[in-house]
Parts: structure tokens; C-alpha cells; sequence
């Protein structure tokens, strides 16, 4: 069980009980030499695996003049080409899978609102890892056989549902199949059901969280002691907001669809310093996100990834738009880090010549006091310049000097932390949208 608060309440530099060595599993026992030999042996079969029966591989394989058999040391991964979201949308639905339909047991696919969607395909082997590395995963947030999991996460083809769904109950765990919306239910159900785990997107806690106050209870009066959030990024601010107001471990989960859903790396509730890569079936890499340069660790850059053990859809090199950097590993030291991810090359907004990420405007609307953590950013364009305006809701009892000094402070931590000058409004309490998936901050406007 997870160890009772030893700090004062508000303290929230506790860490949770690391994992017991009789529930680490045989990789995770093993020493850094043998992962990266692992890791060789699966890469050339997943890189034969690939160019043999996906088309697109092969010839962009030979375009770049290499073969799998050219892959004799990790580092000769650099050589091969990178794959993008536009590959699998232009291969759209069924082109990148390299086992016949007659073998693949489920698909899952992204909501398509930037273009087609992207479909992911999985065989029952590919289930049962997938399954696997988001039990080890949910073992190393703190969750334990017997615990019942609140899973908020969107069920479909979104795969954060399911993919949590069928880890948990690998873990051992009792799971209660909430998925999203229906918000005052699910407070209703945290409260008579007593999960000790949710598994959900941080922003969607955060209105779970206003659901418990608008209907009086007071969220560290509930039984959840672990939260594992996913699915966008946040920033280590949102994490003491959602500590603070619930008296839990807040960890991050790290994965996406492409490579194969939640589960790729895991935060170890243990030291909460960024999740562990699990390396025995996905192979990590940072290049610069504008070139094909190959960043040493410790370097910052988009973090790239080769997965080792996928048979329905292998993926070479996926360029995930995600911005971060490789660290050594500490809870699990055969694994490395990344570094939490806080923005993505796409989220980048460009504002008069200054690159800024909604997760440093974040940032200072939470440590601003007299605001929820509830904003919205809208670009416009005022004759010849961009324009940003900060929507961010005032707390219900913020008075409105304490809203107007929000705004000055606001205004004043943007200028200062990031650069540039922004207006910012201070709404009603709950007038922006809530999220019930994945949130999306930024309106823009530019072009309309």
C-alpha cells in the first residue's frame, strides 16, 4: 500500500513507496548491457520485419540505400530513414501494416480533426505486450494487485480507454470503466466505489476536481491516492495544483497511438523525475527537430521512436513532435528518462518573432493567485500584428481587485518569463470549455 503523508498537508515533496524487488519483472532486473543487446537483436528483426512486408519501408529503404541487413550496432539506426503522421495518413487505413487484416485483432485510430486519421492496427501478441507494459507501468505509479483503477480516459478508437483498461486488469488491478464525460457521475462513483488509482487526462482531473468542490466535498476527503495523467503535456506546476488539492501522487504515463498507446514510458512514483522509457520494446532517440542530426542524451530535441516488439504495424524512427531530452535511469536504472515533456514542435506558436508553448503561459496563470487553472489562449491578428489575449477564469471568490491584480501579475509573468506582451481577461468562474479529453488551449483566429 502506499505509505501515509509524512510531510505536512501542502507538502508535496513526498515520494511514494518504491516497487518491492519480488514485483519487478525480469527487464527490469536487468543490467544495461543486456537491455542494449536486447534492443539489437529486436531492432534487426523489427527492422527485416518491416521492410519485407510494409511497401512504404521498402522503398524508403532504398531510396536511402540501406537494407536491415546494414544494421549491425545501434547507432547505425541513424542511418535509416525517419517515418511522420503523413506517412500513415497517406497509407491511410490499412497500408502501414505488415501482417495480413486476418491476424489483427483490434484497431484503434486518431480523431482525424488536423486530416485523416491515423489507423493503428494490433495482433493478440501486440495486445498482450500492450497490456504488459501498462501493467508494469501502473506497478511503477504505485498500484498494486487488489487496488481498483477510475479509468477517465476516453474508450473507442482513442486508445488511452482500452489500453489502460486491459493493463490494469493485467496488473492485477479491479478496474472501473468510467471513460469520459458525465462528470458530476464520476465524482459520484470516485465517491461510493473508492478507487485508489485514475487514470485521466490532467486537465480532465482538474474539472473533476471543480466537481467535487461545486458539490461541496472536499477532493483530499477521497480514497484516490495515485493519479496517472497522460495523453497532453503539463507542467510540473499543474502537478503541485492537482497534490495540493487532492492529497495524491500525481505521475505521468507517456505514450501515443503510433507507437502503440499509453504505456510507452512511465514516471516512478518513487522519485516522480520524469518517466522511464521501458526500452525493452521501444528504442528512444533526440534529433533536432529540424534537421535529421542525431542530439547525444542530455540534449534537448524531439524525441524520436523505434518500436521492438509491434508485429501489426512495426514503426522505424517516428518522429513524435514531442520535445525533450534522454537522461540516465534512476527508480529503473536499466531504462533512461525522458525528460517531462511540456511541449511539442506543433503546439509552437509564433508570436512576433518570439517561439512560445501554452505550457509556459500555464505556468504563471498557476502560481497567480485569485485564478483557477482553467485558461484559453486566442491569436488574432490587430492590422500587421499577431495579437495574443489570455482568457483565464477567476476563482469564485476573487473579488475584483483581487481579479484585477491577476491580470497585472498575469500580464507581468508573461512579459518577464517568455518574452512577450499579451492581454489578458479575467473571466467568470467556469465560463471557458472544459475538457473531457484531450484539451486543447490555443483558438487561432490569425486566418478567420
Amino acid at each position: 500500500m502506499i505509505s501515509e503523508p509524512t510531510e505536512p498537508v501542502g507538502a508535496r515533496s513526498r515520494r511514494g513507496e518504491p516497487l518491492p524487488a519480488e514485483l519487478l519483472d525480469d527487464a527490469e532486473r536487468m543490467p544495461r548491457q543486456e537491455v542494449e543487446a536486447l534492443q539489437l537483436r529486436r531492432l534487426r528483426r523489427t527492422l527485416r520485419h518491416a521492410y519485407d512486408h510494409v511497401e512504404l519501408y521498402r522503398g524508403k529503404f532504398d531510396a536511402a540505400g540501406v537494407t536491415p541487413d546494414d544494421c549491425r550496432t545501434l547507432t547505425d539506426l541513424a542511418r535509416f530513414p525517419f517515418t511522420t503522421k503523413a506517412d500513415l495518413r497517406d497509407t491511410y487505413p490499412f497500408g502501414m501494416f505488415a501482417v495480413p487484416l486476418s491476424e489483427v485483432r483490434r484497431v484503434h485510430a486518431s480523431s482525424g480533426t488536423t486530416g485523416r486519421p491515423t489507423v493503428v492496427g494490433y495482433t493478440e501478441r501486440d495486445l498482450a505486450t500492450w497490456a504488459d507494459v501498462v501493467a508494469r507501468s501502473i506497478r511503477a505509479a504505485g498500484g498494486r494487485p487488489g487496488h481498483k483503477v477510475h479509468i477517465s480516459y476516453g474508450y473507442g478508437l482513442f486508445t488511452g480507454g482500452l489500453g489502460a483498461h486491459y493493463g490494469a486488469e493485467r496488473a492485477g488491478c479491479t478496474v472501473i470503466p468510467a471513460s469520459g464525460g458525465m462528470t458530476a457521475r464520476q465524482v459520484q462513483i470516485i465517491q461510493d466505489f473508492r478507487p485508489e488509482i485514475i487514470m485521466v487526462t490532467p486537465s480532465y482531473m482538474l474539472t473533476l476536481l471543480d466537481e467535487f468542490e461545486r458539490q461541496g466535498v472536499d477532493p483530499r476527503s477521497t480514497s484516490l491516492q495515485v493519479g496517472i495523467f497522460g495523453a497532453e503535456p503539463w507542467t510540473e506546476e499543474m502537478r503541485r495544483e492537482i497534490e495540493e488539492r487532492v492529497d495524491l501522487h500525481a505521475v505521468d504515463i507517456y505514450g501515443l497511438s503510433e507507437v502503440m498507446g499509453p504505456g510507452v514510458a512511465q514516471e516512478c512514483v518513487e522519485t516522480k523525475d520524469g518517466p522511464h522509457v521501458w526500452e525493452d520494446h521501444f528504442l528512444p532517440e533526440i534529433v533536432d527537430p529540424l534537421s535529421p542530426e542525431v542530439l547525444p542524451d542530455g540534449e534537448s530535441g524531439e524525441l524520436v521512436l523505434t518500436s521492438l516488439t509491434k508485429e501489426a504495424l512495426p514503426v522505424v524512427r517516428y518522429r513524435t513532435r514531442d520535445l525533450t531530452r534522454l537522461l540516465p535511469g534512476t527508480a529503473r536504472p536499466a531504462f533512461r528518462r525522458i525528460e517531462k515533456i511540456t511541449g511539442r514542435c506543433d503546439d509552437m506558436i509564433i508570436l512576433r518573432g518570439v517561439n512560445v508553448f501554452p505550457t509556459q503561459i500555464e505556468e504563471v496563470v498557476l502560481r497567480t493567485p485569485g485564478v483557477a487553472p482553467h485558461f484559453q489562449i486566442q491569436l488574432t491578428r490587430r492590422g500587421r500584428m499577431d495579437h495574443m489575449t489570455v482568457r483565464v477564469e477567476a476563482r469564485p471568490d476573487a473579488g475584483p481587485e483581487r481579479r484585477a491584480d491577476a491580470v497585472r501579475a498575469i500580464a507581468q509573468g508573461v512579459k518577464d518569463g517568455v518574452g512577450i506582451s499579451v492581454e489578458v481577461l479575467v473571466v467568470e468562474p467556469e465560463s471557458l470549455e472544459r475538457s473531457v479529453g484531450k484539451l486543447r488551449r490555443v483558438k487561432d483566429q490569425r486566418g478567420s
